[in-house]
C-alpha cells in the first residue's frame, strides 16, 4: 500500500478510510505543520523526504508543480467530493496499479 502526505485541506474522513484500506497517510497536522502558511513546493519537498505522495483537493497549484518539477514522491489531485468513502475508494483505485508514485501525477475524479 502507498505511503501518503495529506495537505492541509485534505479532509479527516478520507484520511482515515484511506488507513482502513491498509495505506499508511500522515496529515500536515500530524507532522506539526499545520497553519503555517508552507508554500505548496515546499509540501511536495518535505513529503518527498520522507517518502511520501502527497494528496490534495489543490488541483491547479499542484499539477504546476508536477510540470516544473517532477523530482518528487508523487502527487495525487483530487477533485472535492463530499462522499468521503468514494474518495478514498477512488484514490485507491487509482494508485493501486502503480508499482511506485515517484514522479507520478495521478488525477482522482468524482
Amino acid at each position: 500500500m502507498a505511503r501518503l502526505y495529506a495537505d492541509e485541506q485534505f479532509p479527516r474522513e478520507t484520511v482515515l478510510i484511506l488507513r482502513t484500506l491498509g495505506h499508511d497517510v500522515l496529515t500536515v497536522q500530524e507532522a506539526g505543520k499545520a497553519n503555517q502558511g508552507i508554500p505548496d513546493d515546499e509540501v511536495v519537498a518535505f513529503a518527498a523526504s520522507i517518502q511520501r505522495a502527497v494528496v490534495t483537493l489543490n488541483r491547479y497549484d499542484f499539477i504546476k508543480l508536477h510540470a516544473k518539477q517532477a523530482d518528487h514522491a508523487g502527487i495525487i489531485v483530487c477533485t472535492e467530493n463530499q462522499d468521503f468513502s468514494m474518495l478514498a475508494t477512488r484514490i485507491n483505485e487509482a494508485i493501486s496499479s502503480f508499482e511506485s508514485l515517484t514522479g507520478q501525477l495521478i488525477r482522482v475524479y468524482k
